[in-house]
């Protein structure tokens, strides 16, 4: 087939994706196995050989996320019933007093978004934004842009959040180079998104604690009280009576998270600097792997974070299965996204990308990102957007000769897209205004320009830092 034709392929399949997702209301993971289908159908691959492709695809992308994710979704679940999260939020706020109440949500924010999901974070700190609030009577705004857009950072930009860790398995990324861009990303991102930002956009927009909120939030800079008590034994199921509900130390706590995101970055530093046959090295790529890295720091959390607190290891066992059930689509969705970079390939669409787009003259990494953003803006999931991004992405690297801390950094553009825009077909939109009594507009001023400030810094550090790759 001619260049044209495998282009026009590809503009059909995404189409059809888009299609599915928006007005068909298919899940993503059916909607980019059908996408794939197509593509390969159409694109000439004989019909035998289109179910091995597939099983390929799915494979090859599977065996390394669903486990990076499965020990972060337990690492996570761990760090949110044992009330760690809440220690990290009610720590630095009162470290940094009212004051400086701004970089302590933040900075809140990006670390528990990183082993915690979005909506649970938010769902976990909005008590320390109406408190606040309550108290020195500014809009709930120049509290709470700062915490969501550290929630957004450290969920979009740092593994092992979903996201990035899809878009890494998919180019081949390592996490190391990863997590090191994503953190020089993000700190800028939150700065001006979050702080900067929160106290511009709080001077225009005054929001009061929304009534419905109001009486259902106790005083967060406490210990657990009867009411979280309750939400803990209910996500415990019938947490037994020996439970420490005093929160965990700060220090454990961030000590936890920080186990893993080091050993992974000391691991691509040590490639870098020592040689292949040095022995340090060799034993720095096994304890350093993403798959030692978290299961050390799961294992750690299952003790001092349960058996230590009084949990026993039924409770433990229960809790940690319980958190597979929110990323079990969200693991198929990347392997769907595997597959249909698979198929690019396969069918030569992908040589065609990357023919057409070195044509363009256009750096990859700010190619990379309008894809993203092209694609956010149309179905709104972050997490869908960064895969088909990087599904499209992926045949132009695999061909390409691109260094480890470019194809990181590309990562991190890509994340960058699918952040940006936020608006009704999202739902972090939706769970965001109902948390802060806001309306569309309101929303659309605050929460969506947030997330565009975000997305774009993020993008403008990681393409300054490609030219030095």
């Amino acid at each position: 087939m001619s260049t044209f034709s495998l282009l026009f392929i590809a503009i059909l399949g995404v189409a059809l994706l888009l299609f599915l997702v928006i007005w068909a209301r298919l899940q993503a993971f059916i909607a980019l196995l059908i996408a794939s289908l197509f593509v390969a159908v159409v694109g000439g691959i004989p019909p035998a050989e289109i179910a091995d492709k597939i099983r390929e695809g799915m494979g090859s992308t599977l065996g390394y996320i669903s486990i990076v994710i499965g020990l972060g979704a337990m690492f996570g679940e761990m760090l949110q019933i044992s009330g760690g999260a809440q220690q990290i939020a009610n720590t630095l706020v009162r470290k940094f007093g009212e004051v400086q109440a701004q970089w302590a949500l933040g900075l809140a924010g990006l670390a528990i978004a990183t082993p915690v999901f979005f909506d649970v974070g938010l769902i976990i700190c909005i008590p320390l934004v109406y408190s606040l609030g309550r108290r020195t009577k500014r809009s709930l705004l120049y509290y709470a842009i700062p915490l969501v857009a550290g929630l957004a950072v450290g969920h979009s930009f740092i593994p092992p959040t979903p996201g990035p860790v899809a878009v890494a398995s998919i180019l081949g990324a390592d996490l190391g180079w990863v997590i090191l861009f994503g953190v020089l990303a993000g700190v800028p991102a939150l700065t001006l998104g979050g702080v900067l930002f929160g106290k511009y956009i709080a001077k225009r927009i005054h929001l009061d604690v929304p009534p419905e909120m109001d009486a259902a939030v106790a005083e967060p800079l406490q210990e657990l009280d009867s009411e979280d008590q309750r939400l803990l034994a209910a996500a415990t199921s019938e947490a037994s009576p020996a439970v420490n509900h005093k929160l965990p130390g700060f220090g454990l706590v961030i000590t936890l998270i920080l186990i893993p995101l080091v050993l992974i970055l000391l691991n691509t530093a040590l490639g870098v600097l020592l040689p292949e046959d040095n022995p340090v090295r060799n034993w720095m790529a096994f304890i350093g792997h993403p798959f030692s890295a978290l299961t050390i720091a799961t294992l750690l959390s299952f003790y001092y974070l349960g058996t230590r607190r009084g949990y026993s290891m039924a409770e433990i066992l229960r809790l940690t299965t319980k958190s597979f059930e929110p990323v079990g689509l969200i693991i198929l969705v990347t392997g769907a996204g595997g597959v249909f970079g698979k198929i690019l390939v396969e069918t030569g669409v992908g040589k065609a990308l990357a023919e057409a787009m070195a044509a363009s003259n256009l750096p990859i990494i700010l190619l990379s990102f309008l894809l993203a953003v092209v694609v956010r803006v149309s179905q709104g999931s972050a997490t869908v957007s960064m895969v088909t991004a990087a599904g499209l992405i992926a045949p132009a690297i695999q061909l390409g000769n691109f260094s480890a801390p470019l194809i990181g950094a590309i990562t991190i553009a890509i994340a960058s897209g699918a952040t940006v825009l936020s608006h009704v077909n999202d739902s972090g939109f939706w769970l965001v205004g109902r948390y802060l009594g806001m309306t569309e507009k309101e929303t659309l001023r605050s929460w969506t320009v947030m997330e565009t400030i975000i997305g774009l810094v993020g993008f403008l550090v990681v393409f300054v830092l490609s030219f030095f790759l």
